[in-house]
């Protein structure tokens, strides 16, 4: 069975930026996150909404850049957006003054989930007023 086809709606250009605005997240968690001023720089409970969001950001990304449409698109967007996440609370058991929480795993979980269940929602309305499959 084949993986379903692109959404005509999604120009290449705009899977493009999808994928750039992810790369540039993940990076910037990383290199960021590794940073001195990144120890405690949001209060609870405001690190765990900005977890979320980031996280729900960074699976939308995904789904879009993936250009698929139905599980496919949640799952390469979930999958992809809570990989970074765990990788992100390892990363900060190195770091010094920061450290990884499983919890943070659970809200960034959260977000991606929201992100590609507001992708699933919103794309095919896009797809229909596009004149799309």
């Amino acid at each position: 069975m084949h993986p379903p086809k692109p959404a005509p709606l999604l120009t290449s250009a705009l899977r493009i930026a999808a994928a750039l605005l992810f790369l540039a997240m993940s990076a910037g968690l990383f290199v960021g996150g590794a940073q001195p001023v990144a120890v405690n720089l949001f209060p609870w409970p405001w690190g765990k909404l900005v977890h979320s969001v980031t996280f729900g950001v960074l699976a939308l990304a995904v789904a879009i850049a993936s250009g698929r449409r139905g599980w496919h698109m949640a799952a390469a967007g979930f999958l992809a957006s809570v990989t970074v996440g765990a990788l992100d609370e390892w990363h900060q058991a190195y770091l010094p003054g920061r450290h990884g929480q499983i919890s943070d795993i659970g809200f960034d979980a959260v977000g991606a989930a929201l992100g590609v269940a507001i992708w699933a929602w919103i794309q095919p309305r896009i797809t229909r007023k596009t004149g799309g499959e």
